[in-house]
This record gives structure tokens, sequence and C-alpha cells, in this order.
């Protein structure tokens, strides 16, 4: 199958998929959360448009990918799969947009997006191959993001609102073991069972090596990354259990 002459004629689903995202977040932050502290209101819309993002995401992918019976680490991309690709533009350009305007200092999340665009825009507008391994990631990524949105609103207002406290304290272990199983176990493998088929030199003749081995690394780099924030997490909560056993203890 060959590469597809006009990449841009998708631009359009593109944009709407990107106005769809900004009037979410629009949404979020004059009417649902305008009473939210100043400080909080940007992360909270931001929540809101990932979980417009997150889950519907992982279905959509899930779908793209059963639908295509030839899928492989190097197969051509569907359109289908390049609608997926181009939601998940649409809403990293969006967030992107949010922290370069109220976070712009957050060189970390902001070098993340900006990764992850790369790795979206290659694989949709400049090689036309290898969706099956970019969507698979996009699936492990988005997985957790609805447990973990629900557990970021609620750790924005714990201090301030039982409700929320009570909701962090129950969600925090079961999303800690789930996130961990996900980008501690089932994303490292996925990510070696990519590598060694790319090093086969398989996918060479349709997926650039520079372009591949950049994509390996933003996924390698992206998951040490997550294993370092979710193994922070786990010491803090086993702190905090421990200093309630000693108040119980004493």
């Amino acid at each position: 199958m060959e590469a597809p002459i006009l990449p841009f004629s998708s631009i359009p689903n593109l944009f709407s998929f990107f106005i769809f995202f900004l009037i979410i977040y629009l949404i979020a932050y004059f009417i649902i959360f305008p009473s939210w502290k100043p400080k909080l209101r940007p992360e909270a819309s931001s929540c809101v448009i990932s979980f417009f993002h997150g889950t519907p995401a992982v279905f959509l992918a899930v779908t793209s990918l059963l639908a295509d019976s030839d899928r492989n680490f190097h197969s051509t991309n569907t359109p289908f799969q390049n609608m997926v690709l181009d939601y998940s533009i649409a809403y990293f350009l969006m967030d992107l947009t949010h922290y370069l305007i109220f976070y712009p200092s957050d060189v970390l999340f902001i070098g993340h997006h900006l990764a992850t665009l790369f790795v979206f825009v290659t694989c949709r507008y400049m090689v036309y191959h290898g969706a099956y391994a970019i969507l698979v990631l996009l699936i492990l990524a988005e997985v957790t993001s609805f447990v973990q949105n629900t557990w970021t609103l609620a750790s924005a207002r714990k201090s301030d609102v039982e409700f929320a406290a009570k909701v962090y304290s129950v969600l925090s272990p079961p999303f800690y073991v789930f996130y961990s199983l996900v980008r501690g176990i089932a994303g490292p493998y996925f990510v070696y069972r990519m590598l060694s088929y790319y090093l086969s030199g398989a996918a060479d003749n349709v997926i650039p090596r520079w372009i591949w081995v950049s994509w390996v690394f933003v996924v390698v780099t992206a998951i040490s990354v997550s294993i370092l924030w979710i193994s922070n997490l786990w010491v803090e909560l086993y702190k905090e259990m421990s200093r309630k056993f000693e108040k119980k203890v004493r």
C-alpha cells in the first residue's frame, strides 16, 4: 500500500479535534470549576480534557487495531488508526498550550508533551507506518488515565474537602498497584518486543532507523520517569501508613 500523497487532507479532522478539546477545557475552567482556587483551576481543567481523551482513546485504539488483520510493528497505518493518532495529537497540542500558558516553567511536562507529539506526528505524517506499536503504547499510557485523573482531582482538594480526602485515601493503593503493573511490567515488556523487532531490520524499508530509535528513546525515557514517579508515591504512602500505625500504637 502506498503512502498517502496528500498528508494534510486530515488537517480538518485534527483542527476539529483541537477545537473540541479547547471547548471542553474552557467549559471546565469557566463553568465547572469557577469556585476553585486560581492555582487549582488550570490543573483541574487539564484533568477534564484528559478524561475526554484517555479512556475514549483506549477504546478507539483497541478497535482500530482489532479491525486491522495485517497489523504488525511496521504495517501501514489504516485510516481508522490515523484518526486515532489525530485525536491524540489534538489532545496533546491542547494540553501543551495549557502548560505553556499556566506552567511555562514546568519543563518536564512540556518536554514530555513535545516528545510525545514528535512520536505521533512522525508516525502519522512522515512514515505512515508503525501505528500498531504507537497505539499499543498509547493504550498502555492511557488505560490508567481515568483513575489517575480522579486521584489527581481528589488530591487537589483533599486538604479542604472531606469527601476528596476519603476518595484520595481509598483510591491511592489500588491506583498505585494498577499504575505499577502497567508502567512497570506491561510497558517495558512491550517496548522490549518493539525494540527486538526493529533491531532485526524488518521495518527499515518503511520506518527509517533514526525514527524508530527516537521512538524507543522517548518511550524508554517516559517509562523510566513514570517508574520513578510511582516509586516516590509508594514511599510516601508507606511513610504515611507508618505514621498512622505509630499513632494507633501510642
